[in-house]
């Protein structure tokens, strides 16, 4: 499967809110870093933050484009309330290896209205 299409896979997924789902996109190894928070390394852990994430909040990722150049797929974003984003996924055998997500965290916690860190 190219990457380009695990990708929509991915965001299926991450719309369902399931992080079970979500962690198989992974290698057992694999590198999530959302540049806003410090790497999370390997699929359990990946796993944890996503169920930690789901459970915080409801997410709905808006898929606006997404690229492809040979390992790597690139995911521009969006969600119902205006905010925006791109990921940057390496792939390894239909596996995520790493994973890098710009996005504005403060405007994320103020349109979820969750708390912000001191």
């Amino acid at each position: 499967m190219e990457p380009k299409e695990i990708i929509q896979k991915w965001v299926d997924a991450f719309n369902r809110g399931n992080a079970e789902e979500i962690a198989q996109f992974y290698s057992e190894n694999a590198v999530n870093h959302q540049v806003a928070n410090e790497p999370v390394v390997g699929q359990q852990a990946i796993k944890q933050m996503f169920a930690h994430e789901f459970s915080a909040t409801q997410m709905e990722c808006i898929v606006e484009n997404i690229f492809q150049d040979g390992h790597w797929a690139i995911l521009e974003w969006k969600d119902p309330l205006g905010l925006r984003g791109c990921g940057f996924f390496q792939f390894e055998q239909d596996k995520i290896i790493f994973q890098r997500g710009y996005w504005d965290k403060l405007s994320f916690l103020k349109a979820h209205h969750l708390p912000i860190p001191s």
